[in-house]
């Protein structure tokens, strides 16, 4: 018989690593509990703040929302850090520190990893030399979405469209004029850090005047001529995230900023959704892992029926399945993370299946902690309410998931077989 430490029944510490993790090195370790230290001590009480004030008190001078972003860098987990280690190191890295941030909270480690979409898209479409000129200490935004194309502007395969759909007039549309590009139109609300961004990589209809309009992907410099912002977003969830509408109106950009063309942009679309996805999947995990654990602390504080509530079986019973949807998502937005970074070709059903799976996780985990806080949990004094505002926005951001699993379920058709 092997010898083990004895178990204490009931002995489960939900802040430390999972008990289902396999070993992990001295570097993801120090890494994993410096970032947990910062999630714990300066994402969540500026998440907080950030959620009860304004949208454009949260991006006004002065707002907690700078202060984290400069203390997230001096952690030198960037793009360039990333492209030294293996792939699957790398991989699980980064799989590591978007839970904990997610943890910590969705808005800000959201806007954290948007911030370096720039230089991510940079490696994954193989162009180093954008990072370069897009550097990760400036704001950075991924600009894709429009306020008629939100999901269309992910589905450029057309798998989800409708039978005899028309796609309409393009709300951004970026033309070859000589040896420029002129960029028009305008991005939604939606955009991620779009309120403070000084750089996009924006995916765009193009019209280069020889082929017709198809897509490209773009980096635009935010502070050129013609380039102007709506107000941030006023919006349920996440408000520690600031968004907003970016305009343009006639920007004349270089020809050398564009990175993908017509020929490329299917699969830099299909590259940047699988990294974006799978990102999400771990953050979201960390989101349900919060109220998981802020349940679970309750559970053991709160008295009912003349004892703590863990001990009714139904609270037992709730509890079990908040842990084993939060184990199973772990598993596998870490799965996916690690099997993307290394294949020759990234799965998009699995970064997929990790986004969905997460968010979806999230937000019942996070509704099933509000029903074992009772009465407290509607209340903005605990922070069950916001894990489940924030994890609603979740299953739309993205990709809706709805149109993300049309996408996913495509995927998995063999055309050899479908006729």
């Amino acid at each position: 018989m092997l010898d083990r430490p004895a178990i204490s029944a009931g002995v489960f510490d939900p802040s430390s690593a999972s008990l289902l993790d396999p070993p992990l090195t001295d570097v993801q370790i120090s890494m994993r509990d410096g970032l947990h230290r910062f999630a714990a001590e300066v994402m969540r009480p500026a998440g907080r703040a950030l959620d009860r004030m304004s949208a454009d008190e949260v991006i006004a001078k002065g707002s907690p929302f700078y202060a984290v972003h400069e203390q997230y860098r001096a952690f030198g987990l960037n793009q360039s850090a990333m492209a030294e280690l293996p792939a699957q190191e790398a991989a699980l890295l980064q799989a590591l520190a978007y839970e904990e941030m997610g943890w910590g909270d969705s808005g800000l480690a959201i806007s954290i990893g948007v911030n370096a979409m720039p230089a991510s898209v940079a490696r994954v479409l193989g162009v180093p030399e954008f990072a370069e000129r897009f550097p990760e200490t400036k704001f950075g935004c991924w600009a894709i979405t429009e306020p008629d194309h939100g999901s269309d502007m992910l589905d450029s395969t057309r798998q989800a469209f409708a039978n005899n759909g028309q796609y309409g007039r393009p709300s951004c549309l970026a033309r070859r004029v000589g040896g420029d590009i002129v960029l028009s139109g305008q991005k939604s609300a939606w955009v991620s850090n779009g309120a403070i961004a000084e750089q996009a990589v924006l995916f765009s209809l193009y019209d280069d005047g020889k082929t017709g309009i198809r897509g490209c992907v773009l980096y635009v410099p935010l502070g050129v001529k013609g380039v102007s912002r709506g107000r941030p977003l006023e919006k349920l969830g996440q408000r520690a995230l600031p968004q907003g509408e970016i305009f343009f109106d006639e920007v004349k950009l270089p020809a050398d900023c564009l990175a993908a063309g017509p020929d490329e942009y299917h699969d830099a679309l299909y590259d940047t959704l699988c990294l974006a996805n799978s990102s999400m999947g771990s953050l979201f995990v960390g989101v349900a892992r919060a109220a998981f654990e802020h349940a679970l602390a309750y559970a053991h504080e709160r008295k009912q029926g003349g004892v703590a509530i863990f001990q009714h079986q139904n609270v037992k019973a709730r509890l079990f399945s908040m842990y084993r949807k939060v184990e199973a998502a772990r598993a596998l937005a870490r799965r996916v993370a690690v099997a993307n970074a290394t294949a020759a070709t990234p799965a998009l059903q699995g970064a997929i299946a990790s986004k969905i799976t997460a968010t979806q996780t999230a937000f019942e985990v996070a509704s099933e902690a509000i029903q074992i806080f009772g009465g407290a949990g509607m209340s903005r004094e605990y922070p069950v309410e916001k894990l489940l505002r924030d994890a609603r926005a979740s299953m739309i951001e993205d990709g809706c998931n709805e149109l993300l699993a049309i996408k996913g379920g495509s995927q998995l058709i063999n055309a050899a077989r479908a006729n």
